[in-house]
């Protein structure tokens, strides 16, 4: 962080474009607009590089502030602050105006950076954010499966625990693809065979061709998902495993915390070195609980929601996972804070506490230890695997082959 900033630039950045403006301590206003385009970027640099600005500050709008950091963090400082906190300071008028409020804020010091993370976790950030994305549409065709077949009164859940699972799915392609029962029944395990006069109860009616026409392509678009959803799952173990394979070993040791737990910790954490304690972390990521005092009286009211919400979900499913594991501390401690809080928020102060506990651990390069004789079960790691690095020319060749697709399934619909 610069001490002493004479001259500073604020930046209100929109997705098509940037207003720039330069204050000085002398009270001299500079105001420029700039296409957010490469070369709007490289004429912003030149432009704050020859003004000799001390730094340039801007908001965390989504994330369209990236490209200008990555051109200007090698040159010059760069804050970026979180957006909340710049407004709590005035209310937005105009684009003009906000630049230039930026810009004092910055040149008071006034500005606290956020922390920003190297180009390459951010990329493996981006995976593990849209593998979670991808799953939650999967989850939302599997709901509209089971509410394709609710009105035809087909309970497979009576008879199977997981209708997508191995059997589900034989069951399901089954129906779809006009099988008869006894050819359905005899794609599927022994155990479930055994339920065969409950699954002709269920089976033994017809289907309208909507309802097949529809499950069927329910059925292609999550087999469609659950390819793409193993191929980001590879580039995210193998950059976790490759980066930060110690804290992948400490992280599989604490109840409740899997591979893909551990890695979506590490992802939008990054360095936990860069908190001295792990109240601060927690702190960061918004588990903690918003306190207001008056007249020496303390209150508490609902967690701050700070940070990364991705981060918050994947803690709220470890919390879970702990709550139900035996013969663990964490497990106690759980049960207590039910007692007296209730569940929702005896889940949260788990959360908190495996934060604070994983800080410790990763910060003291320690494995977890439960001295109630918890012990984990062993984990099979997977296997790191060279992905294939293409080229620009090959990645245009790619695209321009999709481009071709398209537009070939446009002209066919047509």
């Amino acid at each position: 962080m610069v001490e002493i900033i004479n001259k500073s630039c604020g930046l209100d950045i929109h997705k098509r474009f940037l207003i720039a403006t330069i204050l000085s301590k002398s009270g001299e206003k500079q105001q420029r607009r700039f296409n957010r385009t490469d070369d709007g970027i490289l004429a912003l640099k030149k432009w704050v590089i020859s003004e000799e600005c001390d730094v340039v500050a801007c908001e965390s709008t989504s994330d369209f502030w990236v490209p200008i950091y990555d051109s200007l963090i090698n040159h010059l400082p760069v804050l970026v602050g979180n957006a909340r906190d710049m407004k709590a300071f005035t209310h937005k008028k105009t684009d003009k105006v906000d630049s230039e409020f930026i810009a004092q804020l910055a040149i008071n010091n006034m500005v606290k950076g956020s922390r920003v993370f190297p180009n390459d976790h951010r990329e493996f950030r981006s995976y593990v954010r849209l593998r979670h994305k991808l799953v939650q549409k999967r989850t939302d065709l599997k709901n509209e499966a089971h509410s394709i077949l609710a009105p035809e009164m087909f309970n497979l859940n009576d008879v199977l625990t997981d209708i997508f699972g191995k059997n589900g799915r034989s069951i399901l392609s089954g129906i779809t693809s006009g099988k008869t029962v006894d050819e359905i029944i005899e794609n599927l395990s022994p155990n479930v065979r055994k339920k065969s006069d409950q699954i002709r109860d269920i089976l033994d009616r017809e289907i309208s061709q909507s309802v097949a026409i529809r499950l069927q392509l329910c059925l292609r678009l999550i087999d469609y998902l659950d390819v793409e959803i193993k191929a980001l799952e590879k580039e995210i173990f193998n950059y976790a495993y490759k980066n930060h394979n110690r804290e992948m070993e400490i992280l599989l040791t604490v109840p409740g915390i899997g591979e893909l737990g551990a890695a979506s910790l590490i992802a939008e954490i990054c360095n936990f070195k860069d908190f001295s304690t792990g109240d601060k972390l927690a702190s960061w990521l918004g588990i903690v609980p918003n306190v207001y005092q008056s007249a020496d009286k303390f209150y508490n009211g609902r967690i701050t929601k700070r940070g990364s919400k991705e981060a918050r979900w994947i803690l709220t499913q470890i919390a879970q996972a702990a709550a139900r594991k035996k013969k663990s501390r964490l497990k106690d401690f759980f049960n207590r804070k039910m007692k007296s809080i209730g569940y929702a928020k005896a889940i949260i102060a788990l959360a908190r506490k495996i934060v604070t506990i994983i800080w410790h651990l990763i910060t003291n390069d320690e494995k977890y230890e439960d001295e109630t004789g918890y012990q984990k079960g062993e984990i099979n790691k997977r296997k790191i695997v060279e992905t294939e690095i293409f080229s620009v020319d090959e990645r245009i060749k790619i695209i321009s082959g999709i481009i071709a697709i398209m537009g070939k399934e446009e002209e066919e619909s047509a």
